[in-house]
């Protein structure tokens, strides 16, 4: 199946911990080396074990796509050693410098905090080689939190407006879709972590959970 379950560090927010393109996965040092093979089979990519800016909290701090990767803050040597090995690392210097929580991006367009300034827009959509709109999800600039997106789809917060969902497919050029992951959790980028080629979801997402999170992705057994 291209779907399961996991958490890490006892914690069902995987989204917070992992980021996921086409090419790579990047996980936490500590995540168990069973949910790593489990990670490579689902996407079909391999993983990558990192900090970012000494953190675990990996899906926070980093945002990428399948051209490139960006950071808030200039990583140490070995973290970025093993950083430019999942393409050109840019780093953009901002207040917003939880990047995986405020770029929403596959590998047609990103969607960024809209505090974010022009410049650090600018530098976001040359690194990851993708045209840049700012917007919010629900109200929330924290877009790659309050949505998922993959080359396949975005599934984003359950009260996203239908303006942002325009937005969105105006700017990532995929279908839009709503639902919410861990038994009803509505920020499902926090929760859930998915590629063209499959989804991992925390362990309380639900059945009908999955089932929405696989039309939006359109990934289907």
């Amino acid at each position: 199946m291209p779907v399961n379950r996991a958490s890490i560090a006892g914690s069902p927010y995987l989204g917070v911990f992992l980021r996921v393109s086409d090419r790579v996965v990047v996980a936490p040092p500590s995540m168990p080396e069973s949910l790593g093979r489990e990670a490579e089979r689902l996407f079909g990519v391999p993983v990558v074990r990192t900090t970012v800016l000494d953190s675990e909290l990996v899906g926070s701090l980093l945002a990428l796509n399948s051209y490139g990767a960006v950071v808030a803050e200039e990583p140490g040597v070995r973290e970025r050693q093993r950083l430019e090995g999942l393409g050109p690392l840019t780093v953009v210097p901002t207040l917003q410098n939880a990047l995986g929580n405020n770029v929403l991006a596959n590998d047609q367009g990103a969607l960024v905090h809209p505090n974010l300034s022009e410049a650090a827009a600018a530098k976001i959509g040359a690194a990851l080689r993708v045209h840049v709109a700012r917007g919010t999800v629900a109200g929330l600039g924290t877009v790659g939190m309050a949505a998922v997106a993959t080359n396949k789809g975005v599934v984003v917060h359950p009260r996203a407006t239908e303006a942002e969902a325009g937005v969105l497919r105006d700017t990532l050029q995929v279908p839009v879709h709503r639902s919410t992951a861990n038994f009803g959790v509505p920020i499902v980028g926090a929760c859930v972590t998915a590629n063209s080629r499959g989804i991992l979801a925390g362990t309380p997402t639900t059945p009908v959970e999955f089932v929405h999170l696989q039309e939006g992705f359109q990934i289907l057994e």
